[in-house]
């Protein structure tokens, strides 16, 4: 197949998204100044305020990302593996030098400018799970292929939690989206969710009541699965005398269990003989009805014991306000209610630029970071929140549209990368701020003030259009 090399990468790149993230970014640091706006320091690019140091910055970043597209491609491909292995190494190395900020030891300090690591990890991450996959041939029916993935995935993440910060490690599940589309099982992914809103439910509802609705779910499937009644009576009966027995068992001798373990420890009983009419009518969608009701009840007399051991206690809260259990406005709830009525009161036109009281009297905390969303909000009102919002849809619809056309498999998985690392931020961050998700920390991109998030999000949008751009000179 001809080479094609002499192709003028400026004119090939993506003009769609370059104009969204130009937009982006202008719309970032007008928020970010009116978010700090200083009286006494107007000049925007007042170089001791943070509209100061974002335009800095933003200079940086068109810089970087010039830099980023000159490259060749083929750098990005056959050094993957290096960069992914080198921010792992800083991601082990800022855990013993790094500064601590906001009690995470997240960040290396150069005089008065600081490096956040982890987010330049998110693109590593993409670069090495893109190279991989394409030597694989991304068959993830394969059980070492798929631990391999997974490894790549994690790996940073458990050091990001280390540090601790939980918000940059959750954003590195969103890569699973590209194992989906790459072949992985649905039902894996499906289980996921089914799990994260287990989670969810178990925190909420009794977990007796919970365990019951589980175990009465599975009949009812199992009897749309088999129709018959008297498999559904005899499997009933065999799970009422298996909790009889180890009801009984616990009020005697252990007396310390609670109903959602002692109808645990019945189902596992009932399994031993269930397990005979599994083999003898070879009844696999029964077997796997089963398999899923233990582990879901596992799951359940887990769940609490993980939230109240694993997670920290204003992490706790964080969910628990945002699933109404607690109720703490002046609290660890503050910054949460205070952009909700932040967002509320821009209405639909918004309060006007520089004149949000809110952002004026620094109601919300980190305003200009993680909440940043809530001065749109505020100041451009409903209709300024919506042209922000529909700019990152039309950003990832198109991101989408590009990694489908790639010719090569390293650069579509790495498109894909991308689009899964964008939508969680994206979708995370506004989330938080009108209180649908946790606040867990992490930014909007090209909004959020911040060096690092900007450079960051530059360096993984900026590598894929360098790819998309060469699309057609060859293929790795």
């Amino acid at each position: 197949m001809p080479v094609t090399r002499n192709v003028n990468i400026w004119t090939r790149i993506d003009k769609v998204s370059i104009v969204i993230f130009l937009l982006l970014v202008i719309i970032g640091w007008f928020n970010i100044y009116a978010a700090v706006y200083n009286e006494e320091h107007t000049r925007i690019v007042d170089l001791s305020q943070r509209y100061g140091k974002q335009f800095v910055w933003i200079l940086a970043t068109f810089v970087i990302a010039v830099f980023v597209v000159v490259i060749d491609t083929r750098f990005y491909f056959f050094f993957a593996y290096f960069i992914y292995g080198f921010l792992l190494f800083l991601l082990l190395l800022v855990l013993f030098v790094g500064k601590d900020i906001n009690g995470a030891r997240s960040w290396f300090q150069f005089g008065s400018f600081s490096l956040q690591p982890s987010e330049f990890a998110k693109a590593g991450t993409a670069l090495a799970l893109a190279a991989y996959l394409n030597t694989t041939r991304h068959d993830l029916g394969k059980l070492s292929v798929f631990i391999t993935s997974v490894g790549i995935i994690l790996m940073p993440a458990l050091l990001i939690i280390l540090q601790p910060d939980m918000g940059s490690a959750v954003v590195f599940l969103s890569l699973f989206i590209v194992l989906f589309r790459e072949g992985m099982s649905p039902y894996i992914l499906i289980s996921g969710f089914l799990m994260l809103v287990l989670f969810f439910f178990t925190l909420i509802f009794n977990n007796t009541w919970l365990a019951l609705g589980l175990i009465l779910s599975a009949l009812l499937l199992a009897w749309i699965v088999t129709r018959k009644w008297k498999l559904l009576l005899l499997a009933m009966v065999i799970l009422a005398v298996s909790s009889l027995i180890v009801y009984g068992f616990n009020s005697l001798v252990i007396k310390s269990l609670k109903n959602e373990h002692i109808l645990l420890i019945s189902v596992l009983l009932s399994g031993i003989a269930y397990a005979f009419y599994f083999y003898n009518k070879r009844a696999f969608s029964l077997l796997a009805i089963y398999l899923f009701l233990a582990g879901s009840l596992a799951y359940v007399n887990s769940v609490n014991m993980a939230f109240n051991t694993l997670m920290k206690p204003h992490q706790k809260e964080r969910v628990e306000i945002m699933l109404g259990i607690k109720s703490d406005p002046h609290g660890t709830g503050y910054n949460v209610n205070q952009s909700i009525i932040s967002i509320g009161s821009g209405g639909f036109s918004g309060k006007g630029y520089l004149q949000g009281t809110q952002t004026k009297f620094k109601f919300v905390p980190a305003q200009s970071t993680d909440f940043i969303f809530c001065t749109i909000g505020e100041e451009w009102g409903f209709m300024g929140s919506f042209v922000v919002i529909a700019l990152y849809v039309m950003l990832i619809i198109r991101l989408i549209i590009l990694a489908e056309r790639q010719r090569s498999d390293f650069s579509r998985i790495y498109g894909y990368g991308v689009v899964s690392i964008f939508f969680v931020h994206f979708f995370i961050n506004i989330g938080m701020t009108v209180g649908l998700v946790p606040v867990i920390g992490i930014p909007l991109p090209f909004l959020s003030y911040g060096g690092s998030s900007l450079w960051a999000f530059t360096i993984l949008l900026f590598i894929f259009l360098r790819l998309d751009a060469s699309r057609s000179e060859y293929l790795v």
